[in-house]
């Protein structure tokens, strides 16, 4: 896979990404939801953290506003590991499917960092009401946006038989997080890796 074909992965995904999340910001107030199936429904939830909500004030004696900012920052040491990783590979003519997986991985993270960086500045609060894309009231600032979640996949939903210790009668729910076509990139990207990773780094012989 050369270049052109790795940027043309990336651009895709991350138009879908930004158009899926910048309609529901401007369709939803946070917390409403739309059933498609019954397996599968749209419901607009903001991440504030990392990967399931987790805030790094949470877990250090950090303010909110300081766990985020720095969450961010290592985001964008992270794109830019993964961005250079991108380009080595591509210049060593790596196999194909390594190249797919980084493109995807750099999508996705690239996607919810823009997220991060500019939502807080370019919308206003979802809370209640439908959020303004370039309002003139923001809810944050640079670099203290929150990543916008929409896809849900409830496959089951139901309550755990009376006789079963300890969750007897109470409920059961797969699969129970909400995420983005950003977080949908990254997840294929790296089972990518996983399944096809002796195809991925193959050494290539004499």
């Amino acid at each position: 896979m050369n270049l052109k074909k790795s940027l043309a992965i990336i651009i895709l995904i991350l138009l879908i990404d930004q158009i899926s999340k910048v309609y529901i910001k401007t369709n939803f107030v946070l917390g409403e939801s739309v059933q498609v199936f019954s397996w599968f429904r749209i419901l607009f939830i903001e991440n504030e953290g990392a990967a399931w909500g987790t805030k790094l004030s949470d877990i250090f004696p950090l303010s909110e506003s300081l766990g985020k900012l720095i969450l961010t920052i290592f985001r964008l040491f992270a794109i830019a590991g993964i961005g250079y990783w991108l380009y080595d590979i591509i210049k060593k003519k790596s196999p194909g499917v390594l190249i797919l997986a980084v493109s995807l991985i750099f999508a996705g993270a690239l996607g919810n960092i823009i997220d991060s960086v500019f939502y807080g500045v370019i919308f206003n609060d979802s809370h209640n009401s439908i959020a303004t894309l370039f309002s003139d009231e923001p809810y944050g600032k640079l670099f203290h946006g929150k990543v916008v979640d929409m896809l849900y996949f409830p496959l089951i939903d139901t309550r755990w038989p009376e006789w079963v210790p300890k969750f007897g009668g109470s409920n059961f729910r797969f699969f129970e997080p909400i995420f983005n076509i950003a977080d949908s990139a990254i997840s294929i990207g790296v089972a990518v890796l996983i399944i096809f990773n002796k195809r991925a780094f193959a050494k290539s012989e004499d």
